[in-house]
């Protein structure tokens, strides 16, 4: 929650330039493409405070701690027990790389499946100021009625929708960050001069967050298309078919470098991010009277 609200208008920044020139939109008629000139992240950044507000940069962060609260929640807990108990340690506290990148991995997937209708919520909130400024009818009111529309008009399976390409982002950015965070910090204890404290909690956050958000930034263009994409009455997504479809269609439309949209903010974004979550979680588990993570 603490990484969420110090880092959130970079990642509302970032899913504004991850939809911006989306090529998918010709077959609905669509002209936001072509008449909305690219921005980068900067003049992205201060069009929302010059055009919706100077508080519009935390629209949408409601469901993004909401998220956190499952999310971060249900992971940590996954990697800690499949480290401890399911693949357990070698005799010297050794955890090998192989076993850090499987467990990072199927936290991820899990902590991201639980949390997936509070991602949904966050995704389409963060676009209500766009859809504002091309004329468009606001979608929600607020947060619980956007689960509540969403709910009513797709039912339960509504608010699981683009799952796939989320827990496939959550378990790349899950192997950069949690085994990174991991893998560094171990091996600058175990073999430098360098204890468990707060320089080595800064040091192995802030790798984790450069490869965290090297491994995620594709799947995460690709996971915010869909779910931000126009559906039928039935649920049914109008652009696009799948996460492969959506991959394709970007590729052939925009370019490969299209799937790295917004990764200067995700980047700016993720590695404060991790370095916040890293050491608030750390200073919590020392207060509770925990061992180091």
């Amino acid at each position: 929650m603490a990484g969420a609200d110090a880092t959130f208008p970079l990642d509302l920044t970032k899913t504004r330039l991850q939809m911006q020139g989306e090529a998918a939109l010709a077959k609905l008629g669509d002209g936001a493409m072509e008449s909305a000139p690219y921005r980068g992240m900067m003049r992205t950044a201060l069009g929302i405070v010059q055009e919706e507000g100077f508080l519009k940069l935390w629209q949408g962060v409601t469901p993004a701690i909401y998220r956190h609260v499952v999310y971060s929640g249900g992971r940590m807990v996954t990697y800690e027990h499949l480290r401890e108990v399911v693949f357990g340690k070698s005799e010297d506290e050794h955890y090998p790389l192989w076993k850090s990148v499987i467990g990072g991995m199927m936290a991820g997937v899990i902590g991201q499946f639980l949390a997936n209708p509070t991602d949904l919520v966050k995704v389409q909130m963060q676009m209500e100021g766009k859809r504002r400024l091309e004329g468009k009818p606001l979608r929600f009111r607020g947060v619980h009625h956007a689960f509540a529309k969403i709910l009513a008009e797709g039912g339960i399976r509504g608010l699981w929708a683009g799952w796939i390409p989320n827990i496939q982002r959550a378990a790349l950015v899950n192997m950069g960050d949690l085994t990174t965070y991991d893998t560094v910090k171990h091996y600058l204890v175990l073999n430098t001069a360098l204890e468990d404290n707060i320089a080595t909690h800064g040091l192995s956050s802030l790798c984790s967050g450069l490869v965290a958000s090297i491994l995620g930034t594709p799947a995460d263009v690709i996971k915010s298309r869909i779910m931000n994409q126009p559906r039928d009455k039935q649920g049914r997504g109008l652009l696009y078919k799948s996460s492969t479809d959506c991959v394709i269609q970007a590729v052939q439309g925009e370019g490969f470098l299209s799937l790295y949209k917004g990764f200067l903010p995700s980047w700016l974004r993720m590695t404060p991010w991790s370095m916040v979550f890293w050491l608030t979680y750390e200073k919590i588990r020392q207060l509770s009277g925990v061992s180091p993570f």
